[in-house]
């Protein structure tokens, strides 16, 4: 078994690691809070990574397939919560629970 003062310094250097590595990204993006492109990007990736989003999740719709309608109905929820809400949280937990609901039972394979 290691002694004591090789336990102790292992400990320590784990310790000054993990607090370095969680204060860092704040050291870090202190000094660009007050930056205009941050501000710009601060009100328009919200929507970027929606579409992006998007994108990524219904490339390969092909429409007479019931897989397809379930993840076209939960779109369509989602962005009728969020327009009627406009709340990001309520649109997709409940785009989320339209699909689930949907997917396991409605258009179950």
């Amino acid at each position: 078994m290691p002694d004591i003062p090789y336990v102790v310094a292992a400990v320590l250097v784990a310790a000054a690691v993990t607090w370095a590595l969680r204060a860092l990204p704040f050291a870090v993006l202190t000094p660009l809070r007050d930056s205009g492109a941050v501000q710009y990007l601060s009100t328009r990736m919200p929507a970027g990574v929606m579409l992006i989003l998007v994108v990524y999740c219904l490339p390969d719709l092909s429409l007479p397939h019931a897989r397809s309608l379930t993840s076209l109905t939960a779109l369509a929820v989602t962005v009728g919560l969020h327009l009627w809400r406009r709340n990001a949280l309520l649109s997709i937990l409940g785009g989320t629970a339209v699909h689930v609901a949907l997917a396991s039972t409605v258009f179950a394979h």
